[in-house]
């Protein structure tokens, strides 16, 4: 869960929200949307196509990287680039990369389309949690590439092949967000 600050949280008590054994930290400013978004395990996408959220997102190439922002014109982090992308059509997502972990339908990565997510962990591959994402961007017979916005050498929204990069090692899953990419 996002934490907005030190001045903006509470500890809530196991015996008051009965999450786990130990205290969680809530964000006090979560507006339902908010909350919403961060419990999204089902990503509607409407009449939105594939390539309609692809080919926008890949005219954002170039815009830098900026830690935990959505905003184009200061830059983007990984999941504030995509949450930037599907909010650009009205398709509500979980924030953070993280809060994209429960979201619906994984599939092999051998069947990746346009359009679909890939999740990776933080720089520290050691640590399978999920700390990385970006959208299959790749056509039918190309090489799998992803764009996404990345504090790497690239440094901003770029396109990176899954296979000539170190991302491949830091994979933990794919999601089918369209229904369409399901036909055959």
């Amino acid at each position: 869960m996002r934490l907005s600050g030190i001045c903006g949280v509470f500890i809530c008590a196991i015996f008051a929200c009965g999450h786990s054994q130990k205290p969680e930290i809530i964000s006090t400013d979560l507006t339902p949307k908010t909350y919403e978004q961060e419990h999204i395990t089902e990503i509607k996408t409407g009449k939105t196509t594939p390539d309609d959220l692809v080919n926008f997102a890949c005219s954002l190439q170039g815009i830098k990287y900026l830690y935990g922002s959505s905003d184009p014109k200061k830059g983007f982090d990984c999941s504030g680039f995509v949450t930037y992308v599907f909010n650009h059509f009205g398709i509500a997502v979980p924030r953070t990369s993280v809060d994209f972990t429960p979201v619906q339908h994984p599939i092999d990565i051998k069947e990746a389309k346009r359009g679909d997510l890939i999740l990776f962990t933080g720089t520290d591959s050691t640590i399978r949690v999920v700390g990385h994402m970006g959208i299959i961007s790749s056509v039918p017979g190309e090489k799998l590439k992803f764009i996404h916005s990345t504090s790497g050498k690239a440094w901003g929204v770029t396109e990176t092949s899954y296979y000539d990069s170190y991302y491949s090692t830091r994979y933990v899953k794919t999601i089918r967000i369209f229904k369409q990419n399901d036909e055959k």
